[in-house]
């Protein structure tokens, strides 16, 4: 579990003051620093800050809070101890990286084979599946999706094989929860290998097993599949349609808080910002009612730090460069290892992404184009997102620098991406 220590100070602060979040957001981008440095403080940064996921935070956040309450960041109930980065912020945990071999690990020692062969299911066989289930969707972020879709298959069918043999009622259940969340992960991971046909295949399954035992939150990302798949395509109706009707099923839980998102991205496409803004608010609600997760790794789990990723890409598509770049800053500190490699590749390509926007508007095709150049060169797995996201820099470079050589570089590098995509051959982008 990340080691975070609630900063009960500025709660106190707060509360004395009877403000709440989002009153003491607009006061600390009130203040003379604030103006002076266009900062963009919301709920949800107020949110980690009395959490404690950021323990100190950035320069401009700590004069700005020191201007607004008259404290120094320690009285305040911030630390300079144990930081990460340069920002100080808790570094995102995405995935272990031997998460795919622990699962084989795990259903050797199972001896597979024997309990298939079995009449009746045990209640550790249930739980060791369980567990390998969860390893699979930890290895989402960095393992390549070919190798994910083949390992995933292959569970699929010895589950189903189970599914096939003398169960109780209760087994039976355990089992189809267990098959719709695999289900659930290798629509994922065809889409990201641009296997639309077969994603859509999954994910509709996934739905139906969720519906058969009455298991909202799985249902509930059936429905964010769906939204997301529209996404993609430019169909932006839907992906609301898709978002609301996943929220009237998921419960409080991590769908619910992606399908707000995802609510919010559709929006934000469509170009209503009212309704974007209130989006990811109600999201970032939610997810300061759940606890925070053991495994933020997990696919199917919403961690702390995928709501600025996510906001990030909604101030990008609304043209709200400051907060865009804010939040694609931020997603890209708490994705970096000290090595400069990164944890979750695919948020931090899509962070770069949205800065190369960024620089685009304000007329830096340089910085633009480097930007650009980095999301293309992180080894990300899904080369489904990559190209759709670098359509969208590609598209603001050619309708404001057609005629520049560095705009031509970046759209040769897009073509040959969305190229890749179409021929399934990920390796034309080597």
């Amino acid at each position: 579990m990340p080691d975070y220590i609630p900063n009960v100070r500025l709660r106190a602060w707060r509360n004395e003051r009877h403000l709440s979040r989002a009153q003491m957001a607009d006061q600390v981008n009130a203040t003379p620093i604030g103006i002076a440095e266009r900062l963009t403080c919301d709920e949800e940064r107020v949110r980690r800050w009395e959490a404690g996921e950021v323990r100190w935070p950035r320069t401009p956040y700590r004069l700005a809070l020191t201007q607004l309450t008259g404290l120094e960041p320690e009285a305040l109930g911030f630390s300079q101890g144990k930081q990460t980065g340069s920002g100080g912020l808790i570094e995102a945990r995405v995935i272990p990286a031997d998460a795919l071999r622990a699962e084989a690990d795990l259903y050797g020692t199972m001896e597979l084979a024997q309990q298939l062969q079995a009449s009746d299911v045990g209640t550790g066989t249930l739980e060791a599946l369980a567990e390998a289930v969860d390893l699979l969707c930890r290895a989402y972020p960095v393992v390549p999706a070919g190798t994910l879709r083949d390992r995933t298959q292959k569970r699929l069918a010895q589950i189903n094989r189970l599914l096939a043999g003398r169960l109780t009622l209760g087994q039976h259940r355990e089992l189809l929860v267990i098959t719709g969340w695999l289900t659930a992960l290798l629509g994922c991971v065809h889409y990201d290998l641009g296997e639309r046909e077969e994603a859509e295949t999954a994910r509709r399954a996934a739905f139906e097993m969720g519906r058969q035992v009455g298991h909202g939150e799985l249902m509930g990302w059936a429905h964010e599949m769906s939204a997301w798949f529209a996404l993609v395509e430019g169909r932006y109706e839907d992906v609301v349609t898709a978002a609301r009707m996943g929220q009237a099923v998921a419960g409080t839980s991590s769908a619910m808080v992606q399908l707000t998102l995802q609510e919010a991205r559709g929006l934000a496409r469509i170009g209503d910002r009212r309704e974007a803004d209130r989006a990811l608010t109600r999201g970032a609600e939610v997810l300061g009612s759940l606890p925070m997760p053991e495994h933020p790794d997990h696919h199917f789990v919403f961690d702390h730090a995928k709501w600025v990723f996510y906001a990030a890409t909604c101030y990008t598509w609304l043209a709200d460069d400051d907060r865009a770049e804010e939040h694609a800053r931020e997603t890209i500190q708490m994705h970096t290892r000290p090595d400069g490699t990164s944890n979750a590749p695919m948020r931090v390509a899509d962070a770069h992404i949205d800065l190369g926007i960024v620089h685009a508007r304000r007329g830096d095709l340089d910085a633009a184009v480097d930007e650009g150049l980095a999301a293309f060169d992180i080894d990300r797995r899904s080369l489904t997102d990559l190209v759709n996201r670098a359509g969208d820099l590609d598209r603001v470079l050619r309708q404001r620098y057609r005629r520049e050589a560095l705009a031509e570089e970046f759209h040769e590098r897009f073509v040959t991406a969305r190229r890749a995509l179409t021929s399934r051959r990920p390796d034309l982008l080597d």
